[in-house]
């Protein structure tokens, strides 16, 4: 089976290469978090099965040599290598599933870490386009302000012409009564 074997303990789930640790409730270790964690229990840490007996939990080689395949069920019956073969199934269909079920549980936690932000990033959104119609209104009032005090400055500039006039028309008044 090409099918990628992990540590079964959630805090690890390094890919498992070369040996692992089985135990007869049907989860698998690598070797480092095996050797901490049996050394403390004999409880199956992903399910909390005692694990008393000898062979309930066991070192394994994942890659084993021609020559143990060979031996290892030699002189067995037929119907004990099929019960072998059955249990090695169940094993690995059982491994199936709980990694199916590992990343739909991942899938499901992503998953509402992604609706989380997208509930924080409409609401960045909809105070963002509020304080923009805000900064907008104020804009629109600035501006009419603005043409308001365009508006004065310019009579402002036509009431000093005006006075320029009168005051040039005064001025050419004087001069010429200063001449008479």
């Amino acid at each position: 089976m090409d099918a990628e074997l992990r540590c079964n303990r959630l805090t690890c789930r390094k890919t498992l290469i070369d040996k692992a640790v089985v135990t007869t409730c049907s989860h698998i270790f690598c070797v480092d978090c095996a050797n901490e964690l049996f050394n403390a229990s004999r409880l199956c840490p992903a399910c909390e099965t005692s694990l008393t007996e000898p062979d309930d939990v066991v070192v394994c080689s994942l890659h084993p040599t021609n020559d143990y395949k060979t031996s290892v069920l030699s002189g067995l019956s037929p119907s004990l290598i099929i019960e072998i073969c059955s249990r090695a199934l169940s094993f690995w269909q059982y491994q199936i599933h709980q990694e199916n079920s590992f990343q739909h549980a991942v899938i499901r936690n992503l998953n509402d870490k992604q609706a989380q932000l997208q509930k924080q990033l409409d609401n960045v959104v909809r105070e963002a386009n509020g304080e923009i119609n805000l900064l907008g209104n104020k804009v629109a009032e600035l501006e009419r302000d603005l043409e308001l005090e365009r508006r004065k400055v310019h009579e402002l500039q036509d009431a000093s012409r005006e006075r320029e006039k009168e005051y040039q028309k005064l001025k050419v008044a004087l001069a010429t009564a200063w001449r008479r």
